[in-house]
Parts: C-alpha cells; sequence; structure tokens
C-alpha cells in the first residue's frame, strides 16, 4: 500500500506485510504474512520453542501467579520494567496468532484460497511453531456482510470470497504445560485481513449499537449503548446458509469447553494481529457476556484497531475482560478509526470532548458516529526507539513479527531495549557519579 493510501484510508486493518492496494486494485499474487528483518540477523525471529522461554524458578512462579499474568490486577507493575515472565507469556501468545497466518492460504490463484493449509490436528505443528502443549478443537470462519452487485460473481473468484478462515481454537492438554500455567488455558487466536472483502468491512468505520444477544443491556447507559465499528461487527455476526456466523462458532465451540472442564481452573486467552486484534475483543466481550458460568478472559492484542465507543470499553471493564493492548506507537493502524474520547465516565453523564477539535467539529465528529475510546490497558514500544527497525518503513511498523521484536527486545521507558541497555545504564551511573 503507498503511503498516500494508508494516510488517508480511515480504517485499514492489514496483514502483517501490507499488501500494495489502491483503490482501483487488489493483490493478485501471495502474501507473505510475517516478513522478516532478515538484514540484521540478531533481531530475525524464529519460532519459539516448547518451554525455551522459562526457566524452573519461572515456571513456578507462572503457576503460582497465573490469574495476575492473566491481568487480574491489571499487569500492574509488570509492563514497565516489563516483567520477564510476562514477556514471555506475550511472546508465546504472539506464537499463536503466527500459527493463523502461517496455515491461512494467501496465493489468490489457488483452489484453497482464503481456507486453512492443514489439517486441524496438525495445524500448530506443520505452521512451524513446534511443540505448543495445545491441541487445536475448532476452526473459525469470518463472514462479509457487505452485500455485493451481480455482476462482481463474473469476476475472478478470489475477488467475491465472502466466508474465510480466520482463526481457531486450541485447548491445552498436556499435563506438563497444565502444570507450568497453573491451569489449563484455552486459546482463541485470530489473523489479520487477508481478503478484499475483509479491506471492504475495515473501511466501514462509523459506530453502529450492538445487537441485543451481543450487548449486556445491563450495562447500557441512557442515551448511549455500547457501539462498536461497523465493519468488525459485521465480520463477527454475519453468516451465510452455508457457513455459521463467527460469533456462533466461538459461542458454541466456548460453551462446550465450558462443560468439559468445569471441574477444574481454567481460562480463556484471545488473542489476534490488526483485524484479529479487534475481532478478539468483540469475541471476548460476547463470551462474557453470554457465558455467566465463563472463567477469566483475558485478550493479548498486537497492533489492533480501536474497536468501540467509551460505554463499550465500559461493558468490557465491568465485565471483567482484561485486555492487554501491545502498541507500537509509530503503527498508523493503532491510530484508527476516528477520534478518541476524553477519559470521562459515560455514567457520569459528563459532556464528551474530543481534544483539540473547535465545537463544531466536535458536534459534527459525535454526529457522524466517529467517537471511540481506546480499551485495557496498553504496552507501548516503538519502532523507533529499537536500533534494528527505526529505519523500517510505514507497513513494517506494524508487521507482526515487528511487534514480537520489539516485545522480545522491550526493557523499560527509561531504557527501551536491552541491545542499548548497557549503554544507557552506564551513562546514567557516570551521570549519577558526577553529581556526588
Amino acid at each position: 500500500m503507498r503511503l498516500a493510501a494508508i494516510a488517508i484510508t480511515v480504517k485499514p486493518c492489514t496483514s502483517p506485510t501490507t499488501p500494495k492496494l489502491t483503490q482501483y486494485s487488489v493483490p493478485t499474487t501471495a502474501i507473505n504474512p510475517l516478513k522478516l528483518n532478515t538484514e540484521n540477523p540478531q533481531f530475525s525471529w524464529t519460532p519459539l520453542k516448547h518451554g525455551s522461554l522459562f526457566t524452573h524458578s519461572s515456571s513456578a512462579k507462572l503457576a503460582r501467579n497465573w490469574m495476575e499474568y492473566q491481568g487480574m490486577n491489571n499487569w500492574d507493575g509488570l509492563l514497565d520494567p516489563l516483567d520477564d515472565t510476562l514477556r514471555s507469556e506475550i511472546l508465546r501468545y504472539g506464537q499463536f496468532v503466527e500459527a493463523a497466518y502461517r496455515s491461512f492460504d494467501f496465493d489468490p490463484s489457488s483452489p484453497t484460497f482464503a481456507t486453512c493449509k492443514f489439517p486441524k490436528n496438525t495445524l500448530l505443528t506443520r505452521s512451524c511453531t513446534g511443540e505448543t502443549g495445545y491441541k487445536p478443537t475448532k476452526n473459525l470462519r469470518a463472514t462479509c456482510g457487505i452485500q455485493l452487485p451481480r455482476w462482481i460473481d463474473r469476476g475472478p473468484s478470489w475477488l467475491s470470497t465472502q466466508s474465510s478462515w480466520i482463526g481457531y481454537v486450541a485447548v491445552c492438554q498436556d499435563k506438563e504445560e497444565i502444570a507450568r500455567l497453573g491451569r489449563r488455558d484455552v486459546v482463541i487466536a485470530f489473523r489479520g485481513t487477508a481478503t478484499c472483502l475483509e479491506w471492504l468491512e475495515n473501511l466501514r468505520a462509523t459506530l453502529t449499537s450492538l445487537p441485543d444477544d451481543v450487548a449486556n443491556v445491563g450495562f447500557k447507559h441512557s442515551g448511549c449503548g455500547p457501539m462498536v465499528e461497523s465493519g468488525f461487527l459485521s465480520l463477527y455476526t454475519s453468516g451465510t446458509a452455508a457457513c455459521p456466523s463467527l460469533q456462533n462458532m466461538v459461542r458454541e465451540e466456548i460453551g462446550r469447553v465450558l462443560e468439559m472442564y468445569s471441574d477444574e481452573p481454567l481460562s480463556l486467552t484471545l488473542t489476534g494481529h490488526s483485524l484479529g486484534a479487534a475481532l478478539a475483543t468483540l469475541a471476548a466481550h460476547d463470551i462474557n457476556s453470554t457465558f455467566s458460568n465463563a472463567p477469566m478472559v483475558t485478550v493479548i492484542s498486537f497492533g489492533g484497531p480501536r474497536v468501540g465507543n467509551q460505554s463499550f470499553r465500559c461493558q468490557l471493564e465491568r465485565s471483567g475482560t482484561k485486555i492487554l493492548r501491545i502498541v507500537n506507537s509509530d503503527d498508523l493502524i493503532t491510530k484508527v478509526p476516528g477520534f478518541v474520547i476524553d477519559n470521562n465516565d459515560m455514567a457520569d453523564k459528563q459532556a464528551v470532548n474530543v481534544a483539540g477539535l473547535p465545537s463544531w467539529v466536535h458536534k459534527r465528529v459525535v454526529d457522524s458516529q466517529l467517537v471511540y475510546a481506546d480499551v485495557g490497558q496498553e504496552l507501548r514500544l516503538s519502532s523507533k526507539e529499537c536500533p534494528h527497525l527505526s529505519k523500517g518503513g510505514v507497513a513494517t511498523c506494524h508487521e507482526l513479527s515487528t511487534y514480537l521484536q520489539l516485545v522480545n527486545g522491550f526493557v523499560s521507558s527509561n531504557c527501551p531495549f536491552r541491545t542499548t541497555a548497557r549503554r544507557v545504564l552506564s551513562k546514567h551511573r557516570r551521570e549519577k557519579l558526577a553529581t556526588l
């Protein structure tokens, strides 16, 4: 995608390597979903092996405090500096998103375009993720709700692909991994945008009210209920006669899992990149609104766009949904769609203000349903602070591999990356000695 196109697009959610799209073109070649920085071997990304990130002590720490690492206390004291056990958990969940990308058939010329390339049972092993201790139990598909003109059927089939494989559900089955985690964990992983119709849904940036079967009516505020981005909601709730909606698939599988493992400690972790991050947030909200017996629900998102308004954020918080957003400050996708409101609680009936805008512009923004709110807790990183990524382009800032590299190297806000830690600490030590 050309830089100019990104600058004027209200909501482009991309797969890790951004296809070169204009308003008149679509990708005609296979997309490499995990473009790596091969120019610097020190920061090239390789899949992490099962258990390789943990020492015995860190494993014991995770098993003992797993609810804290799942966000029970909103990751207080774990983000700055970044706790090494939490870092390992973030990277581990990033692997599941990586597997979703590697398993997707990106080739428009392939007869299996937009499907999963591997059988469900071997999805994780064949996607080069290595041993995880998890077993995939459900393939997930998302359906575009946009009504297409009839003439589009005369074009290439990939142009009108309405339903596509979007991710999977996997349940931890390995006894050693369950012991290490301190509970049985269920992962729902989503990839980012890949098909033409998903791109079109991304551009539907205006807010729309959640339907009654998704919204928790007990949390609605008078005059301003929960609203989310129209395109995201469409992809989550749309279905066809041949393909149930993503919402129904998630509900059915989570209902089955909760019934099967109701007698043991359980966690639900939803993770995704870009569009997948938005769908993970919607699905987490839906699960907590649908199942009164839901265990702890956590979202680990990478490079996600904004999803809903302040009332939607309030519902997420009150339902106990824990969200950790991994954000690259230099990634444009995390800054769209719409405008961010201030942090006033809608329940307090305070005015919604868009910072820095004249009153007439503020009114126009509110009337056009483009006032969003960020959700959850944020781990903010920056490509510019990383010596090996600072020269990357706009598309590179959004790639999943970039996010994983940033997490892997981040130390703290005062000392951003491991490769610069020694130099920064030496400078601080010299400055301290100079003042004595």
